[in-house]
């Protein structure tokens, strides 16, 4: 009769002699391409548990389907120092969904065209290091993309006016970079949701296209660009719009007839050339969502502020520097 002792003991040796590459969840092709992308960037202390040894469903900065096929879905540095450019070597992760490079400040280079291969991305951050170069026209093609953060970077030239072709879109983040040229028309024809636009801090230029009057954004960030002309296709009662900030800019229109959305709970219109008067119709924004924060200082509005809603909830530095503003919390009219 066979002892357990001896069992047990037979059955530890045949573990051990089990092939690592059995037992490992990672695929293979994944773990070639996660340690092509760790050499090409220098092997850096970042990527340090990137072991050839260990399986990479284990390895930090990187998340596995374990409940499917165990390919890399999830490619995400967000500290540490990732050295150098973009490797062309991240385009071989054929299932990533989300890819995320933030707060890296050493990264360089433009927006590797190989990223053109990941097409099942939903969510694509490059944030908060020194790429730069233009914002690739081939982000367009990207049909599951929910979320483009490019922002805090050194991109330069225009916007594509491919991006309007996302179809499925909530925010979209260029702000903070050196963009220059004006908002695509295209921006005014989204299909299917329609996103957040957050564009300040660049160098944008001309007129807002009328177009963007036509859909209804929950959030639009224009702030400190060189825009012109009118903005007041953007508001309307019949929007369900968040905010609004378009300070900072050379926007030059009518205020008087511009009625403001219910929903509306961030307007902010500072520095710029707008004229006319505050509409009555503003009183009436009271709930507690309404006009959380608030701005005209700096433009050139005339009469008196009505009184009512939340108007006078504002210290004087909301409206002042104005061309004859009066009323609370101004002085009185005359």
């Amino acid at each position: 009769m066979t002892s357990p002792f001896l069992l047990i003991s037979i059955f530890l040796l045949s573990s051990t002699l089990i092939p690592s590459s059995v037992s490992e969840k990672c695929n293979p092709y994944d773990k070639t391409a996660l340690l092509k992308i760790k050499q090409d960037f220098g092997n850096p202390y970042v990527l340090a548990s990137w072991n050839p040894s260990t399986d990479c469903c284990d390895w930090y900065c990187v998340t596995c389907d374990e409940l499917k096929s165990n390919r890399i879905t999830e490619l995400f540095v967000v500290k540490g120092s990732l050295p150098g450019k973009i490797p062309a070597s991240i385009g071989n992760l054929p299932f990533l969904e989300t890819l995320r490079l933030h707060k890296q400040a050493n990264l360089t280079g433009p927006i590797q065209p190989a990223i053109a291969k990941l097409k099942n991305l939903k969510f694509l951050e490059i944030s908060w290091t020194n790429v730069s170069g233009s914002v690739p026209d081939f982000l367009g093609n990207f049909k599951n993309l929910t979320s483009l953060d490019l922002s805090f970077n050194n991109l330069s030239g225009s916007i594509p006016s491919s991006l309007s072709k996302l179809r499925n879109l909530i925010a979209l983040h260029l702000d903070r970079n050196n963009l220059t040229g004006s908002i695509p028309e295209s921006f005014g024809k989204f299909q299917g949701t329609v996103p957040s636009l957050y564009l300040s801090h660049n160098k944008l230029s001309g007129k807002i296209p009328k177009s963007l009057g036509n859909l209804d954004y929950n959030t639009i960030d224009f702030s400190r660009n060189q825009l012109e002309g009118d903005a007041s296709m953007l508001f309307g009662t019949s929007k369900t719009t968040w905010q609004v900030d378009l300070s900072r800019n050379l926007l030059e229109f009518n205020l008087s007839t511009v009625k403001l959305p219910s929903s509306l709970g961030l307007l902010d219109l500072n520095h710029n050339k707008i004229f006319g008067s505050i509409p009555e119709q503003w009183t009436e924004l009271n709930s507690s969502i309404n006009l959380q924060a608030f701005n005209v200082s700096y433009n050139r509005l005339c009469g008196q502020i009505p009184v009512g809603g939340k108007l006078q909830n504002y210290d004087s530095t909301a409206y002042f520097h104005n061309k004859c503003l009066c009323g609370a919390p101004l002085e009185n009219c005359k």
